[in-house]
């Protein structure tokens, strides 16, 4: 039995994904899940929109126009467009205007005059958004037409405070939210299948076995053969031909729970934080892994230079560099763990690795064909 020699933290974040995961997709607790959480009718999706506006009424927190000159141009064109005419030439020193951008997502079946929530971030080097006001807005698809209209007045979540050269701040002051901003002027032609009643089902999330036990529970709740699995992704459905009737037809279609077959054994590897989680089907076959960790410590001693009274010298400092190199050595270590997630956790455990070593453990595990799941690096 090969000794648990791993930090407490890691040891504590696997023991979690084993307590998270293995009730999950155990087999002597099937899985059930209903189909609105697992695949989304083809066609009913949201479409981002974007836009660019100003934020006034800041207090002193705004853009430099000097450094960000945009903000001074967009300004002079809205008072334009207002008849306001700016003598051309003029530098306009104003710290209450920032330039923004709005972000929305147009949901489906939307129709005009609903109001839907807008995200305003800075662009250029305001401080804060705090107090704020978007003046209108408009709203642009990735087809170039306007498709809602945004204004309001802006929450922020932060806050902060300066003084004497020193400043504070809690979370984010130059991104906020308008709920409600954005007043939807037109939507975006959906349909619900085409005119014979046919409708797709795009599972979130490719596998066959998902696939087939979704057509299969379809077909069980409401008799027949109306759907058929065309992909590991899509499901073709035979829905009612009468438009009135094809929305509730898809409300009970979405409530059907599915019992899904045992996931893909997969490894999820954060790379920037070195966090792994990792699900119940995951198995190693037999490896030896040897680890050991090489650091190169670099330690500046100043040494004061003191010369002789009548030497005529002056004190100096002196450095007297340390470098020592440390070689942690490594013996082999065999790991195994082919029956649960337990083993796999106690084998990883034994290799005292940290983390973020824990990372290149897999991958080489991988490479070296004895994980046996899919390696994610996110």
């Amino acid at each position: 039995m090969l000794e648990l020699i791993l930090p407490v933290r890691l040891r504590a974040a696997l023991s979690a994904c084993l307590l998270l995961t293995g009730p999950l997709f155990s087999l002597e607790s099937v899985q059930a899940d209903r189909i609105k959480d697992l695949a989304q009718v083809r066609g009913v999706r949201d479409n981002p929109l974007v836009g660019y506006g100003l934020v006034v009424g800041l207090d002193g927190s705004g853009d430099q126009t000097t450094q960000a000159p945009f903000t001074g141009q967009s300004l002079t064109n809205m008072l334009s467009q207002l008849g306001v005419t700016v003598p051309s030439g003029t530098n306009m020193q104003l710290k209450n205007v920032a330039a923004v951008m709005v972000t929305a997502s147009l949901p489906a079946f939307a129709s005009s005059g609903q109001p839907i929530d807008v995200v305003v971030s800075s662009l250029g080097n305001a401080k804060s958004l705090r107090g704020g006001t978007l003046l209108l807005t408009p709203l642009k698809g990735v087809d170039g037409q306007i498709y809602a209209l945004a204004q309001g007045n802006l929450i922020i979540g932060g806050a902060g405070a300066q003084a004497g050269g020193s400043s504070v701040q809690v979370n984010q002051l130059t991104a906020g939210r308008i709920p409600g901003g954005a007043t939807v002027e037109r939507g975006v032609p959906t349909r619900l299948g085409d005119e014979n009643g046919v409708i797709h089902l795009d599972l979130f999330e490719g596998d066959f076995n998902h696939a087939q036990n979704v057509a299969t529970a379809i077909n069980r709740h409401f008799g027949g053969s109306l759907a058929s699995p065309l992909s590991n992704r899509d499901i073709v459905i035979q829905a009612p031909r009468d438009i009135s009737q094809r929305v509730g037809f898809i409300a009970g279609l979405e409530n059907i729970e599915v019992s899904l077959g045992v996931p893909r054994a997969r490894v999820v590897v954060n790379a920037r934080t070195g966090s792994v989680v990792m699900n119940s089907e995951v198995r190693l076959a037999r490896a030896a892994v040897t680890h050991g960790n090489l650091s190169v410590v670099i330690d500046a001693n100043p040494l004061i230079s003191q010369p002789n009274p009548l030497a005529g010298g002056q004190t100096a400092v002196v450095n007297d560099p340390d470098i020592s190199v440390n070689q942690q050595g490594g013996a082999l270590r065999m790991v195994e763990g082919t029956a649960s997630l337990a083993e796999v956790v106690d084998g990883l455990n034994a290799l005292g690795a940290t983390p973020q070593d824990l990372v290149s453990i897999l991958e080489a595990l991988k490479a070296a064909g004895a994980l046996r799941a899919d390696l994610e690096v996110i």
